[in-house]
C-alpha cells in the first residue's frame, strides 16, 4: 500500500500547504520525464501517482488544518489536482493563438460561442479574433465564433507556405493525417513541420486531459493515438527525410 514503506525516524512532518508546495516543485520534472518516455496520455494520471506518492511518503505525516493526518485518498486527489495544474502551466510553451484555442476548447469544445466572449479571451491571451481567423483555426460569423473541426481544415495545408502556423493547427493536422492515412501519412506531415512537432505532441497530452474530464471519448481517442504512435511517426519521418533532415525530432 502507498505510504507503508519504512521512513527514517528523522522524517519530518508537514502541512497540506507544504505537501502541495513540494508537489508543485517536483512534479513538473517527473511529468516531463514521463512525457519524454512517450507514456500514453490515458496512462499519465496513473503514472503520476508514483512520483506524487513518493513526495507524500517522504513525510512522517501530512497534517490537515485541523491537525489530523491526511488520508491517502486525499493525497491522491491533490496529486491529480497538481497534475492538472502542471499540464496547464505547460501551455507557456505554446503560441498565443494556441493558448486561446485550448482555453476556448475547454469551455466550449467544438461548439460555437459568443463573439464578445472570444474577443475578451483573445485579449487575455495576447491575440485577436481576426488573427485566429487568419490563422485558419476558427470561424467568426453572425456574432458567433467556433473552432474548426479537423474535417474542416484545409486538406492541402502546407506549413511551409502558412504564414501563421500554430501548435494547435499542427496537432489537429497530425491527428487527422494519422486517422486518414495512418502513421506514414502523419510522418510525411511531421517531416514538413520538423522539430516543432514535439510541441504539438505535448499539446496532445493537454487536450486528452480536457477531453477525459469532459467525457469527450472520441476526442480523447485521437490525441491518445497520436502520442502512442509518435515513436513510429518520428522514425518514418526521419526515414523519409534521409535520416537527418529534421534534427530535433527525437
Amino acid at each position: 500500500m502507498f505510504g507503508d514503506r519504512p521512513r527514517p525516524e528523522s522524517a519530518p512532518r508537514t502541512t497540506r500547504r507544504g505537501f502541495m508546495s513540494a508537489l508543485k516543485r517536483e512534479l513538473p520534472d517527473a511529468l516531463k520525464k514521463l512525457q519524454h518516455g512517450n507514456i500514453a496520455p490515458i496512462d499519465l494520471a496513473q503514472a503520476a501517482i508514483g512520483p506524487g506518492m513518493a513526495v507524500f511518503s517522504r513525510y512522517a505525516g501530512v497534517l490537515e488544518l485541523d491537525g489530523k493526518p491526511m488520508p491517502v485518498r486525499t493525497a491522491l486527489a491533490l496529486i491529480n489536482q497538481a497534475l492538472d495544474e502542471v499540464l496547464a502551466e505547460q501551455e507557456g510553451e505554446f503560441d498565443p493563438a494556441t493558448r486561446w484555442a485550448v482555453a476556448w476548447f475547454e469551455q466550449h469544445g467544438m461548439a460555437e460561442g459568443a463573439f464578445g466572449e472570444a474577443e475578451t479571451l483573445s485579449k487575455a491571451k495576447n491575440t485577436a479574433t481576426n488573427v485566429l481567423v487568419e490563422a485558419g483555426i476558427v470561424t467568426a460569423k453572425g456574432g458567433k465564433v467556433w473552432l474548426l473541426r479537423r474535417d474542416e481544415l484545409a486538406a492541402d495545408w502546407d506549413p511551409a507556405a502558412d504564414g501563421r502556423v500554430t501548435v494547435w493547427e499542427m496537432a489537429q493536422h497530425l491527428v487527422r493525417a494519422l486517422e486518414r492515412e495512418g502513421e506514414r501519412g502523419a510522418a510525411r506531415l511531421l517531416a514538413q513541420v520538423g522539430a516543432e512537432g514535439e510541441v504539438a505532441r505535448d499539446l496532445a497530452y493537454r487536450l486528452y486531459t480536457i477531453c477525459e474530464r469532459k467525457r469527450w471519448a472520441q476526442g480523447a481517442l485521437g490525441y491518445n493515438s497520436l502520442v502512442v504512435a509518435w515513436p513510429e511517426i518520428v522514425r518514418l519521418a526521419l526515414e523519409d527525410g534521409g535520416g537527418s533532415a529534421q534534427p530535433g525530432l527525437l
